[in-house]
């Protein structure tokens, strides 16, 4: 098959060569990491988004959100009778459960919840791992801006949709005003 001992000397050539190599080591806690944009480290929370819709906690497949509310009522001038609204009393993610699955994120209808790229919120204690509100929405102002459009590419189905509507409502205002000219000439 081969000669006796082969295996060992590619061994050792292999270790050889990378004792000769410069390490590629980061000193991570000194040096913080270049991560990828839209990173996933944890979800943050604007609360003035949240209408206390649960869908995010509803959807959770390890049930790790906490929300709590009460109705208030709204008495609105004018209106034939008051209004009840959700008012978020606590809302909460338990670290230690969640999976970063990101179905919360994605279901939020209002925009209330976003990925952050923070990535150090290791406790000692896993009973610390559980975020209130406060905790999250610190978490808001470090997530990034979203990416451009991309100018090459398709637009937006609400855009093309509104410039159809826009082009229409255009072409009704030449048209009416083509038919009052000719009247006015009449």
């Amino acid at each position: 098959m081969g000669v006796p001992g082969s295996g060992l000397v590619k061994g050792l050539a292999v270790t050889l060569r990378t004792l000769s190599r410069r390490a590629h080591t980061h000193q991570y806690p000194d040096v913080k990491p270049d991560l990828p944009p839209r990173s996933r480290g944890v979800i943050a929370l604007l609360e003035e988004n949240c209408t206390v819709c649960m869908l995010c906690a509803r959807e959770c497949p390890d049930w790790c959100i906490y929300i709590d509310s009460h109705k208030e009522t709204v008495e609105t001038p004018g209106a034939a009778r008051a209004r009840q609204r959700n008012m978020l009393d606590r809302f909460a993610i338990d670290f230690s459960l969640c999976m970063w699955c990101g179905i919360c994120i994605e279901v939020c209808p209002f925009d209330a919840l976003y990925w952050s790229p923070e990535f150090e919120f290791s406790e000692y204690d896993i009973k610390d791992l559980l975020h209130e509100s406060d905790r999250l929405r610190e978490w808001m102002w470090t997530v990034p801006p979203p990416p451009a459009h991309d100018p090459l590419g398709e637009p937006a189905k609400e855009v093309v949709a509104a410039d159809r509507a826009l082009a229409a409502q255009r072409a009704a205002d030449a048209a009416r005003d083509e038919a009052a000219a000719v009247r006015e000439e009449q």
